[in-house]
């Protein structure tokens, strides 16, 4: 189970320096924003887990559409803080600190819903995409991305070799997502499964962007004691056995998933 006061924690430390590491997301969701087909006028369109404001800058720079009003919500208040002064120059755009699994909409007032890598921290996903169901306009779209299950298989290959502990957090792969948007009441559902391998000078380097990024583990029932230096060595030196080229790689399973509701 995640902990959501960790996540918000979290993502709210990691707000400065988030933007200087957040290429893959960048280009994920640039990725993402080219599958969007916009018929005709929208009235709200929602960013959910806006972050610092990157995607639905992206979005109404390529002037997709123009919509009435853009909410951009998150759960930690620092990364809407750097998403406003980003897009100070736009004042359609609106600022929600809210919970994903908790969406403070009306049913059927959203045209549009898009949400970039952000799903992933989410403990109740059937919840979260019914509660998505309720909000869309009949017709209403749906795009997002989440990470799948084979991401950051190294890592958790290398620390499965020092203990028992769960040291990265668990993704869903694409049947799970399938049914719970199913399950959800979305009959045509569009999922591509994308696969990026980024690569490093070092393990350290790769743990210290995840940090940046927020993304700690964050989920109940993790080992709670400071990871010993000794541990820490031999997962290092079980990664490095995964080595190519002297680089250290790790792999980014992407979801990318297309709904009409």
């Amino acid at each position: 189970m995640l902990v959501k006061t960790r996540i918000k924690q979290s993502f709210a430390t990691a707000s400065a320096s988030y933007d200087s590491v957040a290429l893959l997301q960048r280009n994920v969701g640039r990725t993402l924003l080219q599958r969007i087909e916009v018929i005709g006028q929208l009235d709200t369109v929602v960013d959910l887990g806006c972050g610092t404001g990157f995607l639905i800058n992206e979005f109404l720079g390529q002037k997709i559409c123009t919509p009435e009003q853009v909410v951009a919500m998150d759960i930690a208040v620092p990364m809407l803080q750097i998403a406003r002064n980003k897009l100070k120059n736009n004042c359609s755009v609106a600022y929600l600190c809210a919970d994903a699994e908790f969406l403070p909409f009306q049913p059927r007032s959203v045209d549009l819903l898009i949400s970039n890598l952000a799903f992933q921290w989410c403990d109740n996903l059937e919840k979260v995409f019914s509660d998505v169901k309720r909000i869309l306009k009949p017709e209403g779209r749906f795009f997002f991305t989440i990470f799948g299950s084979s991401t950051l298989h190294e890592l958790k290959s290398a620390w499965g070799e020092v203990d028992d502990y769960t040291h990265v957090n668990t993704f869903y792969s694409g049947t799970q997502l399938t049914d719970f948007l199913n399950q959800a009441g979305f009959q045509q559902v569009e999922l591509e499964i994308c696969s990026y391998v980024s690569t490093y000078e070092s393990v350290w380097e790769l743990m210290t962007e995840l940090k940046q990024l927020g993304a700690r583990t964050v989920m109940a029932g993790c080992n709670k004691q400071f990871t010993s230096k000794a541990a820490m060595q031999r997962m290092i030196c079980a990664y490095q056995k995964q080595d190519e080229n002297d680089l250290v790689p790790a792999t980014f399973e992407v979801l990318m998933v297309a709904v009409r509701a």
